[in-house]
């Protein structure tokens, strides 16, 4: 089965569930890689789902992709461009719409998964439309609040379940700074399970069993 065109590129896996609207998973990457990245979860993610691995819509030289520029300034050091996260953001909600449409997706099942920026990307997608997503997988990311929408503590987050985890020897994304998620989903009243493992900026096998059967009882 192709991939129907619609506005960010990607790849599917389709589902082998007979109902008229079928659950969805989201699949984000992180700085400087694609969408064939995490796309290799994908046989081992429940058959049931529609699987869609999406390339950010920004090129790296000489290759790889992101989902908004990190400036490595001397004087400054490292910093995000929040306004084109933003930007990505409301092109990921876009995308989402469409695939809803385009493949008859049951919105009230809609999964998200990202990878470090593609996990920062996700947070921002469900904490600002959590009405649209119902779960997110959230691997070695954190939350930017500096770009979720300016009303995204009105939204009721209620229905939505986050499953995140975090290297304890991360290089690239400083613990400390994940470890601060568990305090803001509290505060919005969000069910979530947080977890450490002894890995740096990576996906061990014991964390990905451990996302996958969380999501096995979350779809």
């Amino acid at each position: 089965m192709s991939p129907i065109p619609l506005s960010l590129d990607y790849l599917l896996r389709p589902s082998s569930s007979t109902l008229e609207k079928k659950p969805a998973i989201f699949l984000f990457h992180g700085y400087g890689s694609n969408e064939e990245d995490l796309f290799s979860f994908a046989p081992e993610l429940a058959s049931e789902l529609v699987v869609l691995s999406v390339k950010a819509p920004y090129d790296l030289e000489p290759f790889g992709h992101a989902w908004y520029a990190i400036n490595f300034d001397a004087e400054y050091g490292k910093w995000s461009d929040d306004e084109q996260a933003k930007e990505s953001r409301e092109k990921i909600v876009t995308f989402i719409d469409e695939a809803v449409k385009a493949y008859h997706l049951d919105e009230k099942n809609i999964t998200l998964l990202g990878f470090s920026q593609g996990t920062i990307l996700s947070y921002a997608v469900a904490l600002s439309y959590p009405e649209k997503i119902k779960n997110v997988v959230a691997l070695s990311g954190y939350i930017n609040e500096r770009i979720l929408t300016a009303n995204y503590t009105e939204k009721d987050h209620g229905n939505l379940h986050i499953y995140a985890s975090h290297g304890q020897v991360d290089q690239v994304i400083p613990l400390e700074w994940a470890q601060q998620a568990p305090e803001l989903l509290k505060k919005l009243g969000i069910d979530y399970t947080f977890e450490e493992f002894p890995t740096g900026h990576g996906v061990s096998q014991q964390n990905f069993y451990s996302f996958k059967k969380w999501l096995e009882n979350h779809i």
